[in-house]
């Protein structure tokens, strides 16, 4: 058997995290994908098939907030802003989709300022 790269090894982990792992109308999916610059946070309702919102580093007003900052405290502004526009569209309590990744670094950096801006996962 020949070994997997890196790439499909993350996206074979995901598959089967995903398995188990689904978003619903009461509790949506808060989904990360992180590339070698940026990141990007969506909580996606798997029912209905749509995302409710989300947030990237790529957005205008969070490039200027997170200029000159290393990698993890821009995930960190990239959960805040999730939590907030989450909390704003009325869902309070989220399941994490870690994406195939390590619970470490930008991931984990993300996932608690989303807990500490004030979603439940």
């Amino acid at each position: 058997m020949a070994k997997l790269n890196t790439r499909k090894a993350r996206q074979a982990r995901h598959a089967r995290l995903r398995v188990n792992l689904k978003g619903t109308t009461d509790r949506p999916r808060l989904c990360v994908f992180r590339s070698l610059q940026h990141i990007y946070a969506q909580v996606i309702d798997d029912e209905q098939g749509h995302t409710l919102t989300s947030a990237s580093t790529l957005e205008a007003d969070m490039a200027k907030q997170s200029e000159g900052k290393i990698k993890a405290d821009q995930a960190a502004l990239v959960g805040t802003a999730v939590a907030e526009r989450a909390l704003a569209a009325g869902v309070k309590s989220v399941v994490f989709d870690r994406g195939g990744y390590k619970y470490h670094g930008r991931v984990k950096s993300l996932a608690e300022a989303a807990r500490k801006a004030g979603l439940e996962f």
